[in-house]
């Protein structure tokens, strides 16, 4: 695949070169807050913002919290850190107290900016919570007990909260700020220096922090750019969170870096406003997972949208069942559609398809590796690399590799090995054209009777059936054969289906032992933040639901 070559500079370098020569084209177009910005706007905010940070004292490598949804400060301090050198740690909308206690004190958090909150929680509450010293703390000197980093809280709005600033005050006290220490503090950083740690959202355990570069972050989402065929005269909505790489590395850096227009439809995702802002402003680039799509898909009276101005975007995350691949061309009307493959730990993307590809290709595989990265396919008990068409671990090589895990070097070394390859814990098989098709989770698995069933493949199947709008498989413990095999349905409004005639459709078209036993109808799924469904999540309902307890019990090897 032609590619390229990788950039060699450091985020901020990049981003003022395209600010120059675009400097009149719309760099965002924030509709909830009703702020558009050029280039031009756009380099001088967050300009403002990095002078902001050294006044208050922000060194290199200083660790700058965002916690906040989808708003148009999120991109400017994204750019504003990584200018003066911090490690912009990406906090969930999400989370809870202790969440966020371990995520500001795991990653030694300096500076937090946050929201205020959303209608579902009070973040400055719960800051509180953690932090009793902020009410009566002079801004920017604060000492907590249980946050002994943490000094200056930032609070996007107009007021202040006790003990914090606003994001104006701090644009505002880069006056204070020496001339030219910014320019000075660019020519002292380096494009392999760490530049942001995004928490992994694991199903065991405490999140792993992922350290990623201006080289890792930059040169995958202008990669990606070129693999679509990026240009400044696209419009490229950005419904996906800002604080995954999904957000922030396929959709702001793919679009920054390019000078196109980046669209904030919503703080958070709604499949009416993504329509709408593609209806109202052009838009010619749609991204996604696949429940954003159905979701998408599923609005009543999608018929309304003039969604013809689109031209390309790419569904990943999870896997992306052929049926909804399909339809996103068709109904959406998005032509070059493509698929991704990656993760967090690779900034994110590794595989991809092109808008040249076939669309059997498209709709069939994940595509082959992206310009300058290394793929192979191992056995996952040897490590061996195994014949094409054979199922393994897919691991990768290359630039957008993390540099770790923050502070974690135990969990480093599980993911990377002594030669660098991520494993990745997918599964998946390459044909003899380097076209990769991803088969499961090692995790997800299910073992029936000494049977290996993968999820994906039951999936992709059931999206077939036409009165399914949405599917789950997962495992479910069971005393005879270790484990049984259940589905967890949405159906389309209005159709109708029984478990046998489910059942009787797969019986038709696999081997009986991957037919579920059960079928558990829904209407909705445990998510994720990030748009993804919470499998353990769907375990543990299962377990409960099925009254499978004692099963769940049982020890096993």
């Amino acid at each position: 695949m032609p590619g390229s070559p990788l950039l060699g500079a450091t985020i901020g370098e990049h981003f003022d070169q395209v600010s120059e020569r675009f400097a009149d084209n719309e760099a965002v177009v924030a509709l909830p807050q009703a702020r558009r910005l050029s280039y031009r706007e756009l380099r001088a905010e967050v300009d403002a913002l990095a002078n902001g940070m050294l006044a208050r004292g922000i060194e290199r490598g200083d660790r700058v919290g965002m916690w906040a949804t989808n708003r148009w400060e999120w991109v400017a301090l994204q750019f504003a850190t990584a200018k003066v050198g911090a490690i912009l740690v990406t906090v969930n909308p999400s989370y809870r107290v202790l969440e966020l206690e371990y995520a500001l004190n795991q990653s030694g958090m300096r500076m937090l900016v946050t929201s205020r909150g959303t209608r579902y929680a009070d973040y400055l509450a719960m800051l509180g919570e953690i932090a009793p010293e902020l009410a009566s703390a002079t801004p920017g000197r604060l000492v907590s007990a249980r946050l002994p980093h943490l000094r200056d809280v930032v609070v996007l709005g107009e007021e202040a909260a006790p003990g914090t600033i606003t994001f104006a005050d701090l644009a505002a006290a880069g006056a204070a700020a020496d001339e030219g220490a910014l320019a000075e503090r660019g020519r002292s950083l380096q494009f392999d220096d760490p530049i942001n740690i995004q928490y992994t959202s694991g199903t065991t355990g405490s999140p792993k922090g992922v350290v990623l570069t201006h080289h890792n972050l930059l040169n995958n989402g202008y990669q990606h750019g070129l693999e679509t065929q990026r240009t400044h005269l696209d419009r490229v909505v950005a419904h996906m969170p800002f604080y995954h790489t999904g957000g922030m590395s396929c959709t702001t850096m793919a679009t920054v870096s390019h000078g196109a227009t980046l669209i904030i439809p919503s703080e958070t995702f709604d499949p009416v406003a993504v329509l709408q802002a593609v209806h109202d402003e052009r838009a010619t680039v749609l991204n996604g997972v696949p429940t954003m799509f159905v979701a998408m898909l599923a609005v009543p009276d999608l018929h309304r949208f003039d969604l013809t101005s689109l031209r390309t975007g790419f569904m990943g995350g999870a896997p992306c069942p052929i049926e909804i691949v399909r339809r996103v061309v068709t109904d959406l009307h998005v032509p070059d559609f493509v698929i991704m493959f990656g993760q967090t730990e690779s900034s994110p993307i590794i595989v991809g398809t092109t808008i040249d590809d076939p669309d059997h290709v498209r709709a069939s595989t994940v595509g082959r590796p992206y310009p300058h990265i290394e793929i192979k396919v191992v056995d996952p008990a040897t490590g061996d690399v195994v014949p094409r068409g054979v199922q393994g671990e897919v691991c990768a090589r290359g630039y957008p590799v993390m540099r770790g895990y923050w502070e974690n070097p135990e969990g480093t070394a599980e993911a990377l090995d002594e030669a660098n390859w991520l494993h990745t814990g997918d599964l998946g098989e390459m044909d003899e054209h380097d076209y990769l098709k991803i088969t499961g989770r090692k995790k997800d698995m299910i073992i029936r009777g000494g049977e290996n069933i993968y999820p994906a493949e039951l999936e992709g199947l059931l999206y077939g059936f036409d009165p399914v709008e949405e599917v789950q498989v997962t495992g479910v413990p069971d005393a005879k054969y270790g484990e049984e095999v259940v589905a967890f349905v949405k159906l389309r409004d209005g159709a109708v289906c029984t478990e046998d005639e489910l059942k009787d459709f797969c019986r038709a078209r696999v081997a009986h032992f991957k037919t579920p036993r059960f079928v558990l109808f829904v209407d909705e799924f445990p998510m994720t933040v990030t748009g993804k469904i919470q499998k353990f999540r769907l375990r543990d309902l299962a377990i409960e639901r099925l009254g499978r307890q004692q099963a769940a019990a049982i020890a096993t090897a």
